[in-house]
């Protein structure tokens, strides 16, 4: 049964070899790019703002409402073209971010601070997360707005007439053990796109779906156990990091929090997390063993993608054989990810 003590173990020590035990700012600078890009559009962030700073009367002068009254079809224009350009805006980060996952992982994996070359290499798998996160996205949206939309509806006699009576309180109350629930298995859906799908369809050469529906056959199958206490370690180390990760932003004005600065700056974190899940799939079985812990991984070679797997210490690189079963994954063939077992 896959342990995620022994993946926190492992990671730790994987990622400090690979960032300080020869220390790269070329290299830095270049995983950085790909876990910004991978992390285009997730969320998050530290701020928030005191909620208790502007009372509500405070928040629109006086002579907004009658103005918006007066100038309806030009707010509603305005209204609708910040719509249709946060949605674009929106749609851009997410391919962006798909591309950038599996960007990560071969930098992750493969120890290179190579960017334009997977950039190209992943293009069909990329696509294929894109389309997929995407449905998802819409899905989830279609069903969050039918579980408010019918709370609304049940509410709404009760709000029209400037009363909160009990039929208020149940729809309310109703709409929040429906959308949370569902919010959760959302969420859980995109931690395990990021941490288990895209391995296994860089593995594989899956699309999404299909990866999804293997990961859920093959690897979660008789180990939902482990996976749910990976999940909540996890959580716990990320509260643990964004503490961390706040308290180092204010100690440089803000600076280390900048778009692909933080990326940068808090490289060994996130490079912490993307080993941690690999490390944890590896223990599923020997092909899902894309990291080694025993060793520093090997070089990339000169030439171009034809990078080996991490190997043990001291042990020869030797070149690509062909390979006798069709899941497994040959650096330098475009069609193909270069994800191999150790």
């Amino acid at each position: 049964m896959p342990s995620v003590l022994e993946a926190i173990d492992a990671s730790l020590k994987y990622t400090g070899r690979i960032l300080f035990r020869e220390f790269d700012f070329q290299k830095w600078l270049a995983m950085g790019f790909c876990a910004f890009l991978a992390g285009l559009g997730e969320g998050g962030g530290f701020g928030g703002g005191n909620p208790f700073a502007l009372k509500r009367k405070d928040v629109f002068p006086p002579e907004f409402g009658p103005w918006v009254t007066g100038h309806l079809p030009l707010v509603i224009g305005l209204g609708a073209g910040i719509a249709v350009f946060a949605v674009a805006l929106g749609i851009l980060l997410a391919w962006l971010s798909s591309r950038g996952q599996f960007m990560f992982l071969d930098a992750v994996v493969h120890d290179s601070a190579r960017v334009s070359e997977p950039w190209h290499r992943y293009r069909r798998l990329g696509n294929s997360l894109f389309v997929f996160r995407l449905v998802l996205g819409l899905a989830g949206l279609a069903a969050l707005l039918v579980v408010a939309g019918g709370a609304l509806l049940l509410a709404w006699p009760a709000l029209a007439a400037g009363q909160f009576d009990v039929r208020a309180a149940v729809a309310a109350a109703g709409g929040l053990c429906l959308l949370f629930p569902l919010a959760m298995v959302l969420i859980l859906v995109k931690l395990m796109l990021r941490d288990f799908v895209v391995p296994v369809m860089a593995k594989r050469d899956l699309t999404a779906m299909e990866a999804f529906k293997f990961l859920r056959a093959e690897i979660l199958r008789g180990r939902a156990g482990a996976f749910v206490r990976f999940y909540l370690m996890t959580f716990v180390m990320a509260v643990a990091a964004g503490i961390l990760i706040a308290l180092l932003t204010c100690l440089t004005c803000c600076i280390a929090g900048l778009p692909y600065i933080s990326s940068v700056v808090f490289l060994p974190v996130l490079v912490f997390f993307r080993s941690t899940s690999l490390f944890f799939l590896g223990q599923v079985g020997e092909e899902w063993r894309l990291l080694d812990s025993g060793g520093p991984p090997a070089p990339a070679t000169p030439g171009g993608p034809d990078s080996p797997a991490p190997q043990g210490h001291g042990a020869p690189q030797e070149s690509a054989a062909p390979s006798e079963t069709p899941d497994t994954m040959r650096p330098g063939d475009p069609a193909e990810p270069p994800i191999q077992p150790s």
